[in-house]
């Protein structure tokens, strides 16, 4: 299977090559040129396990990579959970279910595609024998899951942009306390959208990028999309077949791409009903599906940080299918946003796609209430989820672990979320890099490093 960019003017290339450079060098998003059909494989899929599903699933996707390599890639990548489920459902009642997907090492449902990326690139290296750089930009559990993906994969050094100051202290612990001589945690000032801008721009100078051996964690990188899929697939198999069909997933997100995923999925035949965007006071998404308008504010920091977001970058992706997989009209829309910081859309999946927005206080609304009612704590992030807006039966997307935001769920709840791998990072010392939220400055930084 080969992979084309959304902006149509590099050619297609192969699974590997498309994860190796993240970015297209047009500045498009690699997608398959074709989306498969999965009906043929549900039946045999749905006994599997949550590894045995994933490899199945990338053996569709990854032709180029021998299956006992790809093997030994998911097997290693799900070895770190600590749920024998993986991602495991709880139902509350009835009509709701939650998805837990912070069952990883860095408790976020990041885990699920970094710690398989990582893998992916260790195989890479072996192969090739070449060093890499990865680059990425996090508003939150992203940069952590990352590092903690790559920690130790020799010949990778990493590099992660944050917001300094807009995420949770126990987020930016994970990522600055690691102890390696390979993880560099660059502080910007400005907000994510400055952080994703400036790194979408240093991939897009390809000298530099082969200089150093460029690759991409954030969900520009196929193989993220790809892994995510997968938790879909799995909660579908394992819901009761009876409201299979019938449910709503409820996604928390701030960059499209944790819905996207599902929204693929879809597209490739597994009859999931819809989707609900669920989005804080940050609500681009929620504006556009309510108006059909993408138009730019500025980002209000909030008590869910990792959706501090306002230019989600997979949205690319999904224009990509809405304007009919016409690249011509891709970058006629992404120039026009990029000049204007607007567009108004008449063609887009209106059916599959539903929306809602909470703020700050809703959300601390949100975790009392679900707390009262099911005895059950749910981080800022998946309690933007818990919205009463649509009714009907719902399985919520679980994003994160609430004991990363303690000081959001003691104020709401008057009670202590804690975990030993957070606790154990408070008497570690914080080791950052203050860096200009500029591509000159990154590369220069970047450059002093791997050399």
């Amino acid at each position: 299977m080969n992979y084309i960019s959304t902006r149509g003017q590099v050619p297609a290339v192969s699974f590997s090559t498309a994860v190796a450079q993240g970015l297209a060098p047009d500045g498009g998003l690699y997608l398959p040129e074709t989306l498969p059909d999965l009906k043929p494989h549900l039946a045999a899929w749905s006994q599997l396990s949550y590894a045995e599903l994933c490899e199945a699933f990338f053996a569709v996707f990854a032709t180029d990579i021998d299956r006992a390599e790809l093997h030994r890639v998911v097997e290693r990548s799900y070895i770190h959970f600590d749920h024998v489920d993986i991602a495991p459902i709880v139902e509350l009642d009835a009509d709701r279910y939650v998805l837990e997907l912070f069952h990883g090492p860095t408790l976020a449902f990041k885990d699920f595609a970094l710690q398989l990326l990582g893998n992916l690139y260790e195989s890479q290296i072996a192969r090739t024998g070449g060093r890499i750089s990865v680059l990425g930009a996090t508003s939150g559990d992203t940069g952590a899951a990352a590092i903690h993906g790559l920690l130790g994969k020799e010949g990778v050094t990493t590099f992660i942009l944050y917001p300094d100051g807009r995420i949770s202290p126990l987020q930016e612990r994970q990522m600055t306390c690691t102890g390696s001589d390979d993880v560099f945690p660059l502080a910007i000032q400005g907000s994510f959208d400055d952080a994703q801008t400036a790194m979408k721009t240093v991939f897009e100078d390809r000298e530099f990028a082969d200089e150093v051996g460029l690759s991409a964690v954030n969900s520009i990188n196929l193989a993220r999309i790809l892994a995510q899929c997968v938790y879909y697939l799995s909660a579908y198999f394992r819901l009761p077949e009876a409201v299979r069909k019938e449910l709503t997933f409820v996604v928390p997100t701030g960059n499209f791409g944790n819905v996207l995923a599902g929204w693929l999925v879809q597209r490739m035949g597994v009859p999931i009903k819809g989707f609900r965007v669920a989005t804080n006071q940050n609500d681009i998404l929620h504006r556009l599906f309510q108006t059909g308008r993408y138009e730019l504010e500025a980002v209000a920091p909030s008590v869910a940080p990792s959706m501090d977001i306002q230019v989600a970058s997979n949205f690319e992706r999904f224009i990509y299918y809405a304007e009919g997989r016409d690249p011509a009209r891709v970058r006629a829309i992404i120039q026009t946003f990029k000049a204007t910081g607007r567009y108004r859309f008449e063609n887009f999946d209106r059916e599959s796609f539903t929306s809602s927005r909470t703020d700050d206080a809703q959300i601390a609304a949100i975790i009392q209430s679900v707390y009262e009612r099911y005895g059950y704590i749910v981080d800022p992030h998946t309690a933007c989820g818990f919205s009463d807006v649509g009714g009907g039966k719902e399985i919520i997307l679980a994003t994160a672990h609430p004991a990363k935001f303690p000081d959001t769920i003691q104020a709401a709840i008057g009670q202590d979320s804690t975990h030993p791998s957070l606790e154990a990072l408070k008497s570690r010392p914080i080791i950052k890099h203050s860096v200009e939220p500029t591509p000159e400055a990154i590369k220069a930084f970047m450059r002093a490093r791997v050399s």
